[in-house]
C-alpha cells in the first residue's frame, strides 16, 4: 500500500461519497461502488415500500454475507488441496493394488 492518495468521488445510489485512497486500490473501489448500487437497485426493485435505511441494510447484509463466504472458502482451500492429494495417493495405492492382483 503507497503512502500516497487519491482523491476520488463516488455515487451511491444519490448519494455522492468523497474518498481519499490508495492509487493503487481505485479500480475496486469503483467496482464496489457497481456492486452497491446494483444490490440497491435489485431491493429496491423487491421492496418497493421499503425505507431507503431498510435497503441499505440489505445491501449492508448482502455485503457482508459476500465477505464472509469468501473468506470461509478461502480458509477451507489449504484442507481441501489436501484432502485431494490425499485422495490421489489413495489411487495410486489402489491402482498398484489392482496391478498386483492381476499379475500370474
Amino acid at each position: 500500500m503507497s503512502e500516497r492518495k487519491q482523491h476520488i468521488t463516488l455515487k451511491l445510489d444519490f448519494h455522492t461519497v468523497a474518498i481519499d485512497i490508495d492509487p493503487d486500490y481505485e479500480e475496486v473501489y469503483r467496482k464496489a461502488a457497481v456492486w452497491v448500487n446494483e444490490r440497491y437497485q435489485e431491493y429496491l426493485k423487491f421492496y418497493r415500500n421499503t425505507s431507503p435505511e431498510k435497503l441499505w441494510a440489505y445491501v449492508a447484509l448482502a455485503a457482508a454475507v459476500g465477505l464472509h463466504a469468501d473468506v470461509r472458502e478461502k480458509s477451507l482451500e489449504p484442507v481441501k488441496a489436501q484432502v485431494n492429494e490425499l485422495n490421489n495417493r489413495i489411487l495410486e495405492v489402489l491402482d498398484k493394488d489392482t496391478v498386483s492382483k492381476n499379475e500370474p
